[in-house]
């Protein structure tokens, strides 16, 4: 199992978890796997270390002979997009995702313009021991060329099944990589666009606004009359809409909604999706009852895909928002999604709050930091516990206990159809957590 990576990349706070070396030496250790030279396309969020890991990698990678070429701000799935149709062997985002400015992160896509599997990124950290320079004449290049972040905003224009005139849109860009292309988008596709927290200013990112809290998207879109809003975290790879209502719909519902219009269309691959362990039971009830198969996978995008492959799928995804439609790309992203979605409403002729209805069943989320995630995770108290919560839901909700793969903290969730008994088992849990952590 890798040290360094996550189940989304290598992330922590720079300066302490994540420095100039680590980079450098991520950056080199990758030059090592293009034995013959090669190309690298970067790309980073608004934060404002982005620049300094960007410098750090690139120095890592041109010492091992590879060539750089820097596009700028762009979405995590903009780089994704570029490894795989222009040519590139990997692709690099500088971001930390929906973490706080604080952080930053790498993550690398392969030349399928899919995130790195586990044995991939273990390979890299091996790498880091033994840093590769090559003879002044085979050093590589870096340029600038941000012409192609444009490419990818035609190739989501192209994407759209329908013209979005008449509809009023709000978009939330958490301050974050999509701040300019997501409302051009939706513009250019015939949207009036209402933009909220969309600058490019790396010292708010994620800052009371995005797919984290959208609760702050969904008080304009009632405010201002919209058709509906779409927030997105700070690379843009995740997003949580809200209907018209100003009520929020997440990645669970959003994946629901676009299962069903998929196989409407014949473009369901089996009539099946896949989830994860914390896709809600309401949700598998629905599909089942739309004649749609739900698979569960692990936590995190790249389990989603990894099922999605194994089974010839074509729609996955997570509750927080990573949503996949592999016809265009094998990874997640947000502004796509949010295309597709309004594209849903707008084939149907139904309003977001329509289009998105599921009988849900309650939730109960605690998250706790911990300094020892496994320690607490294997705890033999702690497993007793879970096991007495699911013996006291009787087949009738879940408990799912994890530890978080981008963060220090455990993180708990109970589902029951009475939201009262989530809270009651998900507070036990808690205790149980802290008391072991104490």
């Amino acid at each position: 199992m890798a040290v360094f990576f996550g189940t989304d990349g290598l992330r922590g706070v720079v300066g302490k978890d994540l420095n100039h070396d680590i980079a450098f030496k991520c950056g080199n250790s990758l030059s090592q796997l293009l034995s013959c030279g090669g190309k690298v396309v970067i790309g980073r969020d608004t934060r404002t270390t982005g620049s300094h890991l960007v410098s750090a990698i690139s120095a890592g990678l041109t010492a091992g002979g590879v060539h750089v070429v820097d596009v700028g701000i762009a979405p995590t799935a903009c780089i994704a997009y570029l490894t795989k149709f222009k040519g590139f062997d990997y692709g690099i985002v500088i971001t930390a995702s929906h973490n706080p400015k604080e952080y930053n992160g790498i993550k690398i896509f392969s030349p399928r313009g899919e995130k790195l599997l586990d044995k991939e990124e273990e390979a890299i950290e091996r790498g880091f021991i033994h840093p590769l320079q090559v003879s002044a004449l085979k050093v590589g290049q870096y340029l600038q060329d941000k012409s192609y972040v444009q490419e990818y905003l035609n190739f989501l224009f192209n994407s759209a099944t329908c013209c979005l005139s008449g509809y009023k849109i709000a978009i939330d860009a958490s301050n974050g990589a999509s701040f300019d292309i997501a409302p051009k988008v939706f513009k250019k596709l015939g949207a009036k666009v209402i933009r909220f927290s969309c600058k490019n200013d790396g010292s708010k990112i994620n800052d009371n606004c995005g797919a984290l809290h959208p609760e702050t998207l969904a008080e304009k879109v009632v405010k201002h009359g919209c058709d509906m809003g779409f927030a997105f975290d700070g690379d843009a790879d995740r997003l949580i809409a809200v209907n018209e209502k100003g009520e929020i719909v997440d990645g669970d519902m959003v994946i629901t909604a676009l299962a069903k219009s998929f196989k409407t269309h014949g473009e369901l691959a089996l009539n099946s999706v896949v989830g994860t362990s914390q896709t809600n039971m309401g949700i598998e009830k629905h599909l089942e009852e739309n004649g749609i198969k739900l698979y569960r996978a692990d936590v995190g995008d790249k389990y989603v895909a990894e099922i999605m492959d194994k089974n010839n799928l074509s729609l996955g995804g997570e509750q927080s928002g990573h949503v996949i439609i592999k016809k265009f790309l094998p990874t997640g992203d947000g502004i796509l999604t949010a295309i597709a979605l309004a594209c849903a409403c707008k084939e149907k002729n139904k309003t977001l709050s329509e289009v998105c209805y599921v009988n849900l069943f309650p939730q109960a989320h605690i998250n706790i930091e911990v300094v020892d995630k496994l320690r607490i995770l294997n705890s033999e108290k702690l497993l007793n516990a879970i096991t007495d919560a699911q013996q006291e839901l009787a087949g009738q909700g879940r408990v799912l206990v994890r530890a978080s793969g981008t963060e220090p903290k455990i993180r708990i969730m109970v589902e029951s159809e009475k939201i009262e008994t989530a809270n009651c088992l998900a507070k036990y849990l808690a205790g149980v957590v802290v008391e072991l952590e104490n």
